[in-house]
């Protein structure tokens, strides 16, 4: 093993988690709530996911009404759908906003 480590392997801390808590459906929704006029390759870029991946995740968060889309000038623009709640019975009663807001008080770059 250890010639194995020592043979260009990475170490344990250098390797990507083999799990996250959040799913890609609630990062994306997180990085849009923090910015509604994103584009969604920078959302992709923030996720680490293609932008293709993206848009299907869009689409899903659209259809099942977490968020609506218009247009804003050449850009879309998204909105997050009040009251939406989650889907999983163990987190049923919850709406998905209180996470969001969670979650943008978290973020570094709002911190002052």
């Amino acid at each position: 093993m250890e010639q194995r480590m020592m043979g260009g392997m990475a170490s344990s801390s250098e390797r990507r988690p083999a799990w996250t808590f959040l799913t890609n459906h609630a990062r994306v929704l997180v990085v849009i709530s923090r910015d509604p006029g994103v584009r969604l390759r920078d959302v992709a870029a923030m996720c680490e996911l293609t932008e293709r991946t993206v848009q299907g995740i869009v689409a899903d968060l659209e259809a099942d009404g977490y968020l609506t889309r218009s247009r804003d000038g050449r850009r879309n623009r998204y909105e997050i759908a009040e009251g939406a709640m989650f889907r999983h019975p163990a987190e049923a009663g919850h709406e998905v906003a209180g996470l969001l807001a969670l979650l943008a008080e978290d973020d570094p770059s709002l911190r002052r």
